[in-house]
């Protein structure tokens, strides 16, 4: 006897067999016990789901004497004359006849009355496929059949299907099997079959079949044609799948952002002969498994790994951050695209390799907001037990008063960002904080969105700058003001007290900070922040070249709130101003003279 494929040989005879269709199962043995069957059918559903099995089954147990339970009893007279080629059951490949004329064909041969059974069953495999010209011959067919005809049209994209074939079909639509169930049914063929095998390369077979039973089951084929037993390890050569260790040594890398080691790691699976497009998926399937360890308390069972294999994928999981997860997985699904229209494949994928492993040289807001979640780990690292070299420097600004969190060149303007989802939390005062007892050591940086973000020098000071400059508030304490903006008055703020950093831009960035914290300020907060500061004489002036703007903020609901925050920092007078065309050109002007004439001071009357 030939050899029969393992989907062809465990093909299901009864319903009872059909893997996870039970809502498709249902309906079709309660119309034949009832004797309410219907003479079209649309099988819809992806491939490998059963729909061309449950067709013959049904096709079978309309014409069955004696039904079991709605499925044919294998017994009778007529079963018997349908489990070998019959007339009253005709399967047609619509993706090979698809023509007007086998259409026309059918339509003449189904007016002849069925031999063996009551009903002649006509399964059209793939009716996507039929021409305008073969639906329009099989719509007249369909819309008055003859009594005896039963039509089953199965397809893998219905919305190829004219709506006027729709209209006179039950639909029935097929679901993905869940692997759960795949692994059932593939452990039962096994033992069945007397072969042995390993639970987790059964489940890593079920897995690929992503869903699909006869998927699943070429695949099983294949892999015991491997060798005697089948092992995960022989799974995964037949998969062409790269090393798991060799997986998991670039992907941890990438996670722990060690470049040199994941671009490594990456070279070596390519060195192997492993394709790119393979590699890729096998790096998205374990940064899968790396989230699914990291999140679900039943990670164990739902990964089906091998022990070790399990405890590798935990341990890279736990020392991996959520977010860095995340965009390594956006990363190389965006890459997975590219790669349909790459030149060179390999350069694309290692290029995405450097950018999961390398946040650092990225600007989107993930990238940043890794950098500054493992800066806050480093500050509060040196927090709980900073090198002895750095903890005097540590010492001498706690001494004082709580330290601001200090910023790089990059989290420099992490106030511009989003907050983040899920900070950690933070002992120190926020950098948004003026802390008290400390004088600000350089310019405030200006509200204004469109001018160019000046350099932090005020927070980004050496370990050598900052005891000088302690000692020197240490040995003349009177000199510097506890709170510059906090608590004085318009009459106690002479230029002999002021703080040495009174420019309107310092005070306008305080008042911006103190409105932010306010309930129910979001829009003046908005609306403050593309506002121009300066001074004339005691009066803080603000300007806008957008009218609305003033206008909206000179309102008495507005305007009584600005009053409120800047009588706390102790500014008395303020004006909101809108600045026409001509004052906005006149000011342009005057700041070109002081450009060029810089050597000699210019001042305006």
């Amino acid at each position: 006897m030939a050899h029969l494929s393992l989907y062809r040989k465990y093909r299901p005879a009864t319903f009872d067999k059909i893997v996870r269709q039970e809502h498709v199962v249902r309906v079709l043995t309660h119309q034949i016990e009832r004797g309410e069957v219907g003479h079209a059918y649309l099988f819809t559903g992806p491939r490998g789901t059963g729909k061309t099995s449950v067709a013959r089954i049904f096709a079978r147990a309309v014409n069955c004497e004696h039904p079991v339970n709605g499925s044919p009893c294998g017994k009778c007279p007529v079963c018997q004359a349908l489990s070998v080629n019959s007339l009253d059951i005709a399967e047609i490949d619509a993706a090979s006849n698809n023509g007007v004329n086998e259409m026309r064909d059918l339509r003449e041969k189904v007016q002849y009355p069925p031999v063996s059974g009551r009903y002649k069953v006509y399964i059209i495999d793939e009716v996507h496929m039929l021409t305008d010209s073969a639906f329009n011959a099989l719509l007249k067919t369909l819309e008055e059949p003859p009594a005896h005809a039963i039509f089953i049209l199965a397809t893998t994209e219905p919305h190829k299907i004219p709506a006027t074939i729709l209209s006179r079909c039950m639909r029935l639509d097929f679901k993905l099997i869940p692997e759960e169930d795949l692994e059932k049914h593939l452990a039962g063929i096994l033992d069945e079959m007397g072969r042995p095998y390993e639970q987790e390369a059964v489940a890593a077979i079920a897995r690929a079949g992503a869903g699909s039973d006869r998927d699943m089951l070429s695949i099983a084929e294949m892999c015991l044609a491997y060798g005697d037993k089948l092992t995960y390890e022989g799974v995964t050569s037949v998969l062409g799948s790269a090393d798991f260790m060799t997986n998991a040594a670039l992907v941890g890398a990438m996670l722990s952002g060690d470049m040199p080691a994941a671009l490594a790691a990456a070279e070596g699976a390519l060195a192997e002969g492993k394709s790119v497009g393979v590699l890729l998926r096998d790096i998205l399937s374990f940064l899968n498994g790396v989230a699914i360890a990291k999140m679900c308390p039943n990670a164990e069972k739902l990964l089906a790994l091998p022990r070790e294999f399990f405890a590798e994928t935990a341990r890279i999981a736990k020392l991996a951050e959520g977010r860095a997860i995340l965009r390594a997985t956006e990363i190389f699904t965006r890459t997975e695209n590219e790669l349909r229209y790459a030149s060179s494949p390999r350069i694309s994928l290692e290029t995405a390799v450097l950018r999961a492993a390398m946040p650092q040289t990225d600007l989107d807001a993930d990238a940043l907001i890794l950098r500054i979640c493992a800066l806050e780990k480093q500050v509060a690292a040196l927090s709980a037990g900073a090198p002895a070299a750095q903890q005097p420097v540590l010492q001498s600004r706690s001494a004082a008063a709580p330290v601001p969190r200090a910023l790089s060149e990059e989290e420099g303007t992490a106030e511009e960002l989003p907050p983040l989802p899920e900070p950690p939390p933070l002992e120190e005062i926020p950098p948004w904080e003026e802390p008290a007892g400390q004088v600000s050591e350089g310019p405030a940086r200006p509200p204004r969105r469109s001018a160019p973000p000046r350099e932090l020098t005020g927070t980004r000071r050496s370990a050598e700058d900052v005891p000088a400059k302690q000692s020197a508030a240490e040995q003349a304490p009177a000199a510097v003001p506890d709170a510059p903006f906090a608590a004085q008055t318009a009459a106690e703020r002479s230029p002999a007290t002021a703080a040495p950093d009174d420019s309107p831009e310092a005070v306008f960035g305080l008042f911006l900070r103190r409105l932010r914290k306010l309930p129910k300020s979001g829009v003046v907060y908005a609306l403050c922040r593309d506002l121009a500061p300066s001074r004339e004489g005691e009066t803080l002036v603000l300007t806008t070249d957008v009218r609305t703007v003033s206008d909206t903020l000179n309102a008495d609901k507005h305007r009584s709130l600005m009053q409120e925050v800047f009588a706390q920092i102790g500014v008395a007078q303020f004006e909101v101003r809108f600045a026409t065309a001509d004052r906005a050109e006149a000011r342009d002007g005057i700041e070109q003279l002081k450009k060029d004439f810089s050597d000699y001071p210019v001042e305006i009357k």
